[in-house]
């Protein structure tokens, strides 16, 4: 397995001199499972793992997962080169949503007037929307299992946990941990994972200021990992606010915390 960080920021992108190192783009994390892509997000960041995997890729065969559909979580989607070319197949997944027409209406919404310029029915690719429940087992490919459960985020999101040939990453975004207890599904996911890639929006002293809003602090991240036996532990979706100087703080604190704690940026590679 492979998992690698397109876009890591929350909310909203804040490209600038400011957040050069850390990257500016909304969540897009791509998993490799052998040859198999899995993304999970679309926002701004998925437009340069589009082209990336043209160049690497003549007929991609890929799957990607939508925690929820907040814009800065979907808002990419138009601008994955790939569903503008022939011969690529994607499957588009979501478990959140409860509404009339599922994740297919949710991206027909985001593309059309007065909101975008051209419909999906622009997509050349082989596109196919899959709605599920979040609590379900998902079997995309043969030998990748991925659990869910709902996590604590207005209107709803969804968590993963891929687990493939032994090893396993849980991806937990947008979710209100508190400080405990912790949710027995949430915790299930990231119990013994490899890596979990979690919210890690605020610090503690943010938090007050913010509750209800759907999101953790770095230090709740670390006392849940410890609860669930997680491994790695790798910080995500940052707040537009927090520039590159602040983030070497959060980093720094968070080693000492929790030895091996990583922050995502664009560009970084674990490999399991």
């Amino acid at each position: 397995m492979l998992v690698r960080f397109w876009g890591v920021r929350g909310s909203t992108p804040c490209p600038g001199p400011g957040t050069a190192r850390y990257g500016g783009n909304t969540p897009c994390v791509e998993v490799r499972c052998g040859e198999q892509v899995l993304i999970f997000d679309a926002g701004t960041g998925i437009r340069e793992l589009g082209q990336a995997l043209l160049d690497e890729k003549k007929g991609l065969d890929a799957d990607i997962f939508f925690s929820h559909c907040h814009l800065d979580h979907i808002i990419g989607l138009p601008f994955f080169e790939p569903l503008s070319r022939q011969g690529q197949r994607l499957h588009i997944w979501a478990g959140h949503l409860k509404t009339a027409g599922g994740i297919a209406g949710a991206v027909h919404r985001l593309m059309s007037a007065p909101l975008f310029p051209i419909g999906i029915e622009s997509f050349q690719a082989d596109v196919q929307f899959h709605d599920f429940c979040a609590g379900e087992r998902l079997s995309p490919r043969p030998d990748i299992a991925l659990r869910t459960a709902p996590l604590g985020h207005p209107g709803g999101a969804t968590g993963y946990r891929v687990e493939y040939q032994g090893r396993s990453v849980a991806y937990l975004t947008d979710l209100e941990l508190g400080d405990g207890p912790f949710d027995e599904a949430v915790t299930a996911l990231a119990k013994g994972a490899d890596v979990i890639i979690m919210d890690a929006t605020y610090t503690d002293a943010e938090i007050p200021a913010h509750l209800g809003w759907g999101h953790s602090s770095w230090q709740q991240v670390a006392k849940f990992a410890d609860a669930a036996g997680a491994k790695k532990v790798c910080l995500f979706h940052h707040d537009p606010a927090h520039d590159d100087t602040f983030m070497d703080k959060v980093a720094a604190a968070a080693e000492k915390t929790r030895p091996g704690t990583v922050v995502a940026r664009e560009g970084l590679t674990i490999k399991l």
